[in-house]
């Protein structure tokens, strides 16, 4: 059992890596640099206070009654609180599980970026887990409603994890509103380099996140060759259609940026994978390379056309989470309906493949179900916070800046002429009029 301990820890590693630094990248340098070190500081805040609050009733909420295919909406946050009679052999999986409620809480950040008070992210983050994503994980991964009362197929997380963040992140974007000058400003990224290596690290961290998900449950140890069958005839399948389906999605994007604003971006490069990304996660061990490519092309297609609507409908979702990961997790999860195969973990054929409509109408109803559940959980979270505490940072704060109204720093020293000190906080402006010092 050595092989598997030693791969689950290299995929919990790579998942952690997804969050920070690679979604921290991502996100911030696709922000203003007045904002960056706030974006940035979301995502290691989530990784804080997420990971902490997994082990304290996460894993319990989600994975207390085993698997065993109870149908419930969620199990009890006390039975296995901090991980009470958890054998230390497991800890490897739980912490695997835990990087997967870290980064889907950091992803909804990608919407609000610029504006938000970060005492009420602090706020946010344990009640949304416990309401939004430890429910859709127990109901999608620890035998509950999603996954073995509806059999809705869902790999790594099209459902509880992206699906999930995008519809907090559009209803959390009505509820505190727009930026202030948007869209007449439009805000653009200001290093796209950043981005870039964002992309990168999350490509390579995606590996941990769907490939590592062949390993279902702790359970399996309980029969080791049972695991190694399983482990090697869903390694290859599930490492090519992650590759795959990340290549045709950027290039699909490519090609719809290039049809509507006749330019192909490093930005439009960078989104396109992560949304084809986004697409095979719930696919991942579903469907053929075909399958894969067909998916990944399909999702960067919609993706980018997706992202142009907030404008249509005036909603400021920042950094485009809607577009991409709402919109991707419904294509991912919709279309294994059709490019299912039986050769894959669940044995479903889909329409495609002679299995008839009932395999896309269980994705259907498992993708309403998240839907639902995750924005009636966010709006509930949503305006307590906005009637209690309040979302907004003062106007003029994000005028000048939310780096400096948050923390007092700057992340780049530009104004050396003037002076800053070494942890880059702005000092005091010097102004002299007609020989008086102000």
């Amino acid at each position: 059992m050595d092989g598997y301990y030693a791969f689950m820890l290299v995929a919990t590693l790579l998942v952690l890596m997804m969050t920070t630094p690679a979604l921290a990248l991502f996100y911030g340098g696709m922000t203003r640099s007045k904002s960056v070190l706030n974006m940035m500081m979301m995502s290691y805040v989530s990784m804080g206070i997420v990971g902490i609050v997994y082990v304290l009733w996460g894993w319990s909420m989600s994975f207390s009654d085993g698997f065993s295919g109870d149908g419930k909406l969620f199990a009890n946050p006390f039975t296995l609180f901090g991980l009470r009679d958890v054998t230390p052999d497991s800890y490897i999986y739980v912490m695997f599980q835990m990087t997967f409620a870290v980064i889907t809480a950091a992803l909804i950040s990608g919407a609000i970026a610029d504006r938000v008070k970060m005492s009420a992210w602090i706020v946010f983050l344990p009640l949304w887990v416990t309401l939004s994503y430890f429910p859709l994980a127990h109901m999608v991964f620890g035998g509950g409603l999603i996954g073995s009362t509806i059999g809705a197929q869902d790999y790594a997380g099209g459902t509880a994890v992206h699906i999930n963040a995008g519809v907090a992140a559009l209803v959390l974007a009505l509820i505190i509103g727009k930026r202030v000058g948007w869209p007449r400003d439009p805000a653009r990224p200001h290093n796209l380099p950043l981005v870039m290596i964002g992309a990168g690290l999350l490509w390579v961290g995606w590996y941990g996140f769907n490939v590592g998900s062949i390993v279902l449950s702790a359970d399996s140890l309980a029969d080791p060759a049972a695991l190694s069958a399983q482990f090697f005839s869903e390694t290859g399948r599930t490492f090519a259609n992650t590759t795959l389906a990340a290549m045709a999605a950027m290039l699909a994007w490519l090609v719809m940026e290039r049809l509507m604003h006749g330019k192909a971006t490093s930005l439009g490069a960078a989104s396109g994978i992560v949304s084809g990304l986004v697409a095979i996660t719930p696919a991942a061990g579903a469907v053929d390379l075909v399958g894969a490519i067909a998916i990944g092309a399909i999702a960067g297609l919609a993706c980018a056309y997706a992202v142009g609507l907030k404008f249509k409908f005036n909603l400021d979702d920042s950094l485009d989470v809607v577009g991409v990961h709402l919109v991707g997790g419904i294509v991912g999860t919709l279309l294994i309906g059709l490019f299912s195969t039986s050769d894959g973990a669940a044995g479903i054929d889909g329409l495609f493949y002679g299995g008839g409509l009932g395999s896309l109408g269980d994705q259907a109803l498992g993708a309403l179900i998240a839907i639902a559940w995750s924005g009636v959980a966010t709006a509930i979270i949503g305006f307590a916070i906005k009637y209690t505490m309040g979302w907004r940072i003062d106007e003029e704060d994000e005028v000048n800046g939310i780096d400096l109204a948050e923390h007092g720093e700057s992340a780049y020293d530009l104004h050396t002429g003037i002076g800053t000190g070494s942890s880059g906080v702005l000092a005091p402006k010097t102004v002299v009029t007609e020989g008086v010092k102000a």
